[in-house]
């Protein structure tokens, strides 16, 4: 791997055919700089299966970006996902993002299994890992909801992946980078290696970042909240000072040392654009 901080984005699957030419446009416009790879989100419950896998497999074929397709345990059984996983091979991509996902009610719902599947993400990452993908999980700086603020709990889940051969991870996004080098210096006193990827949050709509915050269990800083509630009523304005705490964010993970930034372009390019510029990263 260069040694040089990598540059990825994550798009989700349109829903619809203007959603699909939304999303080829904010692609041809990231792909000027040339991203290291792309990954392609799975939807709430598995619902948006056939069309990630559709749209995953054509960004591969007409872009030659490595594709990483996330894949969930949820609403499939082992054998579904044996047969997802060989869609995938089929269509030339190697790399898998294997995660539990949420349940209906979102993160801090009950789980419930789909019978026949999987209880745990660590048991998809063993599937894939027999199929020979790469493989990558999630990891969370402000630690996952279903942990209720178990910070060890946390990191065993994320060590029990990597034991089961997972090589990287891209995180949920979050605001606080001390919180991101926490997790890596856990991780490393473990004993593991694990690539792990800042995911970031371009922030472009007040009640778009209150509902994903709420969804994720991510705090959002009083400052952040301070400066964003100033302009909410701004559009513009809450985009540029979206733009203004990503380059700060960004600074603080770059100059730390990460191996690389994950940005969750919303299917929009813009922000990403003048982030990745601002920050040098390309």
């Amino acid at each position: 791997m260069s040694s040089a901080p990598t540059f990825s984005v994550e798009f989700f699957p349109p829903k619809d055919q203007h959603g699909e030419e939304r999303l080829w446009g904010a692609l041809h416009e990231l792909h000027e700089l040339s991203p290291d790879f792309v990954s392609v989100t799975y939807g709430a419950g598995g619902s948006t299966r056939d069309r990630t896998i559709r749209v995953t497999s054509e960004i591969t074929s007409r872009t030659g970006i490595p594709t990483i397709a996330h894949l969930t345990c949820v609403g499939s059984t082992r054998d579904e996902l044996i047969s997802i996983l060989q869609q995938y091979a089929s269509s030339g991509i190697t790399s898998i993002l294997a995660l539990r996902g949420d349940p209906e009610g979102g993160p801090s719902a009950p789980w419930t299994p789909t019978l026949g599947g999987f209880n745990h993400a660590d048991e998809l990452v063993s599937l894939a890992r027999e199929m020979h993908f790469e493989v990558g999980v999630a990891a969370f700086p402000d630690i996952h909801p279903a942990s209720h603020g178990n910070f060890a709990q946390d990191l065993s889940v994320l060590l029990e992946k990597e034991q089961r051969g997972a090589t990287f991870a891209t995180t949920q996004f979050f605001f606080d980078a001390e919180r991101y080098f926490n997790l890596v210096k856990a991780l490393r006193a473990s004993g593991s290696n694990l690539d792990v990827y800042p995911g970031i949050l371009p922030i472009t709509n007040v009640s778009q970042l209150r509902r994903m915050a709420d969804l994720s269990g991510t705090p959002i800083p009083s400052q952040i909240q301070n400066r964003i509630e100033e302009v909410s009523d701004d559009l513009l304005a809450v985009k540029q000072i979206g733009i203004e705490i990503a380059v700060e964010l960004s600074t603080q993970l770059l100059d730390g040392g990460v191996p690389g930034l994950h940005f969750y372009t919303m299917n929009s390019a813009a922000s990403t654009l003048e982030i990745v510029q601002r920050v040098g990263l390309r």
